[in-house]
């Protein structure tokens, strides 16, 4: 299996109110809190990542 490679927003807060994603794995785009990288991942396809993100400007 494949490792993400988690990065963290470039909008983040120094308060810890962060997400990670990672787009190193074909097909998936993974999202986790950066306050618990041991937590549950949300995976995702490019698509709905992508309608996510236009809904959020």
């Amino acid at each position: 299996m494949h490792e993400f490679d988690f990065a963290k927003s470039s909008y983040s807060s120094t308060a810890g109110e962060c997400l990670e994603v990672a787009r190193n794995i074909p097909r998936t785009v993974a999202v986790r809190d950066s306050k618990t990288p041991d937590g549950p991942i949300l995976r995702l396809a490019p698509k709905a990542w992508a309608e996510f993100v236009a809904s959020q400007r």
